[in-house]
């Protein structure tokens, strides 16, 4: 971001100061989960209505296992994110939004009865179907992807009662999940019962499949996987409790790949359905299964001659038959990571965590313990790569787990960029001290580029993040570029860290440089990007803290720093927050620095690019302010007046504090109990992983 223009522009309709702030700017954003905060939202205003906001947290979820390999020109599955939010009660809603072309994030808020019994809903590429809380119920009737359909995620749904009265029905083929020849499916969080055939058909090729945390029951045939002569599908089928059912549990046909692991498999004695079979690896398939428990099934495993299965870890109580395992198989983790549960562990895990969950951010999945992967890096050559970014290029595309790159102290003078596809990894400084490791570079928006043209402000960051639920702790992060030596190059701009993604948490870190040291960005306009920085130091002088982000700088300090020149004189905080947004909170920190009194903002609001729909927020509230704070703290840019943006003080203390005024606007009692921490995280507790 630049110094202060000259250039003017026409300015909004002006508003009073102190409404600032208080809008409910993630109504159906981050606060928008599947439990009681969706279910306030389930009105008819929103029924079968596109939510304007930003997509919720869960919606950026994407599939592990062999879904979120790249294949078929789909890069994962990530379902409807980046449509809009449709929340449906009827079957020709559902119907609208889930046959249409184009993305969409389909809430199911109710019980819907299929007519006529059997329908299978035609689903399109790009969709998310997900259930509100447990309330999504689809009864008579179910899904159908058909060939090519790819990107589909169904999630948190219970889908039920299709059956006829007639136990192996010949007759009705009316399934809760059919695929015929689609690719990249997510089936996730379920609970698939009592239908007329099968509760998942996985057919004609259909492969990159996951199917995870399910609960199929009550019926004849659970889960059927190929019927073709081709050996294409590859499938992840994971901590899913199957229960009462008595064959294709499941039946896995000339797959080339499939990976079952943690998956309970229980016939319960003294009931009406007794199994015949558990896992059958048929025709040519080449199937793996890891760590997964059989309780009282008859032939838990059982293969063709043709087929391969290898065995790992896997528990048998009360089974009879055949228990069969031969051949080599293949390695999954050469295909995706993943972690394994104790196989003794799942029966209470998946009784507990299996099927539609009342929120998303409480499901087993997230809570279970499994272990993070751990890559170190080390400059001597101690650790498994000697830079950073060797590390992060090691990470698998989507993986679906923590990774923690561990980088022993040293000064790394190297850029690191952190892909969209990478999400859950950590940073960690192994030192005594954050001060001990060290990530710096020195490119500036004016410095030019190897291969012509310059950097530009974002392209100049010394560590650029762009992946979800990314971490960095106990480091220090820097772009030392020497403004004094460089008066030549016009846009001096050097950016040390730049996110841009959701569920930043930034612990325990330095962040050091002068002008737009620490852009905190999203992905896109529209997207959701909420960063919380805690127990941390961020040093600059111009527009330091700036981007468009909903973030919070928590028990901080935020050091000022003079000019190259020796001047004081400079800025904190430039939001340029969307509107119906959140932007900066600065809460229970310190503002200090050897500056001049007086000779600082706390901020101003960027409209980038001249953008007037944009509204900037930054709320500084409990937080100590030296004397270098001016009395009037906040001030234009670029033509735009922080009068008419969002922009206020509540119970700052210290030399730089002062009291409420038209150029000092303060929040009431009322209007600060809606900008608390919680409300700017909207529903997301970041947590040391």
């Amino acid at each position: 971001m630049s110094e202060p223009r000259t250039a003017q522009h026409r300015r909004r309709r002006s508003r009073t100061a102190l409404a600032v702030g208080v809008p409910l700017a993630l109504t159906a954003a981050g606060t928008f989960a599947y439990g009681g905060d969706l279910g306030a939202l389930g009105s008819t205003a929103l029924q079968a209505s596109a939510a304007t906001a930003a997509a919720p947290a869960w919606a950026a979820d994407t599939a592990d296992g062999f879904a979120s390999v790249n294949s078929l020109g789909q890069n994962g599955t990530y379902g409807g994110r980046g449509g809009q939010i449709v929340t449906v009660t009827t079957q020709a809603e559902l119907e609208k939004y889930a046959t249409a072309t184009q993305p969409y994030v389909i809430v199911v808020a109710g019980t819907i009865a299929m007519n006529p019994v059997g329908k299978e809903i035609k689903v399109q590429s790009d969709k998310t179907i997900v259930g509100r809380g447990t309330a999504g119920h689809i009864v008579g009737g179910g899904f159908f992807l058909g060939q090519g359909v790819h990107n589909v995620i169904i999630r948190n749904l219970t889908i039920r009662d299709a059956y006829q009265g007639i136990w192996n029905d010949k007759d009705h083929d009316f399934d809760a999940i059919q695929m015929d020849g689609a690719h990249h499916v997510w089936i996730d969080h379920n609970d698939l019962r009592h239908m007329a055939d099968g509760l998942i058909d996985v057919r004609k090729d259909s492969t990159n499949v996951t199917v995870s945390w399910n609960k199929l029951s009550d019926n004849n045939k659970t889960f059927g996987i190929g019927w073709t002569e081709n050996v294409k599908t590859d499938i992840t089928i994971h901590h899913n409790w199957i229960r009462e059912t008595e064959q294709r549990n499941p039946s896995t046909d000339n797959a080339a790949h499939a990976h079952l692991y943690n998956n309970f498999l229980e016939d319960a004695p003294n009931t009406g359905i007794g199994s015949s079979y558990g896992n059958y690896s048929r025709g040519s398939t080449r199937m793996v299964l890891e760590n997964s428990y059989f309780q009282g099934v008859k032939n838990p495993v059982i293969k063709d001659s043709g087929a391969t299965i290898v065995q790992r870890g896997n528990v048998f109580s009360g089974t009879s038959g055949r228990n069969e395992s031969g051949g080599s198989a293949f390695d999954p983790k050469a295909y995706y990571s993943y972690g394994l549960d104790k196989a003794a562990d799942v029966p209470g895990l998946l009784k507990s965590g299996a099927g539609p969950r009342g929120s998303i951010g409480t499901t087993a999945a997230s809570t279970r313990a499994t272990a993070a992967t751990t890559l170190t890096v080390a400059q001597d050559g101690s650790g498994q790569y000697r830079t950073v970014q060797a590390a992060v290029n090691a990470v698998p595309a989507n993986n679906p787990s923590r990774v923690v790159i561990a980088v022993k102290p040293g000064t790394y003078r190297e850029l690191v960029k952190v892909p969209s596809d990478k999400p859950h990894v950590t940073l960690q400084g192994t030192g005594g001290s954050r001060k001990d490791t060290t990530i710096v570079y020195n490119n500036a928006s004016g410095t030019p580029k190897p291969g012509g043209g310059t950097y530009g402000t974002g392209g100049s960051a010394t560590v650029a993040v762009e992946a979800d639920d990314f971490q960095a702790r106990n480091l220090t992060i820097s772009n030392d570029f020497d403004e004094k030596a460089n008066q030549h190059i016009k846009d001096q701009q050097a950016v040390a860290l730049r996110t841009a993604a959701d569920k930043v948490f930034l612990d325990g870190i330095i962040v050091s440089g002068d002008q737009d040291t620490l852009l905190l960005d999203t992905a896109s306009k529209d997207r959701l990007g909420r960063v919380y920085v805690g127990n941390s130091y961020v040093i600059g002088n111009v527009d330091f803290i700036f981007g468009r982000a909903t973030a919070v700088v928590d028990k901080s300090v935020i050091t000022l720093k003079k000019r190259w020149n020796g001047t004081s004189a400079g800025y904190i905080a430039a939001p340029s927050t969307a509107a119906n947004r959140k932007g900066f909170l600065i809460a229970n920190s310190t503002v200090n620095g050897d500056v001049s009194a007086g000779s600082f903002y706390l901020g101003r609001p960027w409209h980038a690019g001249g953008d007037a729909s944009l509204d900037p927020q930054a709320t500084v509230r409990n937080t100590n302010l030296s004397n270098a704070i001016k009395p009037a703290p906040w001030t234009d840019m670029s033509g735009f007046s922080w009068k008419d943006d969002r922009f206020a003080e509540y119970k700052n203390s210290g030399a730089g504090a002062g009291s409420a005024s038209s150029d000092r606007p303060h929040l009431t009692d009322a209007q600060a109990a809606n900008q608390e921490v919680a409300d700017w995280l909207a529903g997301w507790t970041p947590s040391a992983s």
